[in-house]
């Protein structure tokens, strides 16, 4: 692809789903990260309409909700998802046998562990990288680009690509209920970003919608934050 820098303003130009239909016609070593909330979900249907069989990453932490383990594996077995779990090295029983509740006394070092290792690993078979982030998140996400670069371990680089970089909420919810797309239960609950249980609670302001992860503590756990290249 031509120079990055050069062409963002281009593809900031495309619709959401004409962005992903681009790269999928283009580059065929797809996947697309997928934590089954709201963006997620839209993300994946403009993507499923042109390669039903993408590979569907999901960060299997160990310490998601009841409620998101039932409403994945609903809409992996409807939609027929090549759903791929990743997981970390250590199950949960034995981290916290050596480290007992790392969520609790070193949740950077959890995130680490159960998110950015095993998603690294996961993301090496593939050249483009599909995700649901959106400026509007959180004022980490401020600057996102609809595509960046982004270097894995080992010195590859893979093209991170947010179609919906620049949508709103509202237009998340309107595209999904326009397609009738069923969301995760969690949000009838007042949840507006949804992780891991522990580390998962209501907005602790109701203007910022990823406030009530790790008690505000922090904004991100690392996955979207490694390796970026402009």
């Amino acid at each position: 692809m031509a120079d990055l820098q050069s062409t963002n303003s281009d593809y900031n130009r495309l619709g959401a789903e004409e962005l992903v239909g681009l790269f999928l016609q283009k580059h065929r070593k797809a996947c697309i990260t997928c934590s089954f909330q709201a963006e997620g979900m839209v993300v994946l249907d403009f993507a499923r309409k042109i390669e039903p069989d993408i590979p569907v990453l999901f960060l299997e932490t160990g310490y998601h909700f009841p409620e998101t383990y039932a409403y994945r594996d609903r809409m992996a077995a409807e939609w027929r998802l090549n759903l791929v779990n990743l997981v970390a090295d250590s199950s949960v029983a034995e981290q916290e046998a050596a480290h007992r509740k790392l969520y609790q006394t070193a949740p950077d070092r959890c995130c680490h562990l159960r998110k950015v290792e095993p998603l690294l690993r996961g993301l090496h078979p593939y050249d483009t990288w599909f995700t649901g982030l959106r400026r509007e998140q959180s004022p980490t996400r401020a600057n996102l680009a609809a595509v960046e670069q982004h270097a894995l371990p080992g010195g590859k680089t893979i093209t991170k690509v947010s179609p919906l970089a620049f949508w709103s909420w509202k237009q998340v919810w309107n595209y999904l209920g326009e397609r009738q797309i069923p969301v995760l239960p969690l949000y009838e609950l007042g949840y507006s970003s949804i992780g891991c249980q522990p580390c998962t609670g209501l907005p602790l302001d109701p203007g910022d919608a990823r406030s009530g992860r790790w008690a505000g503590r922090k904004l991100e756990c690392g996955i979207h934050t490694f390796g970026q290249s402009k």
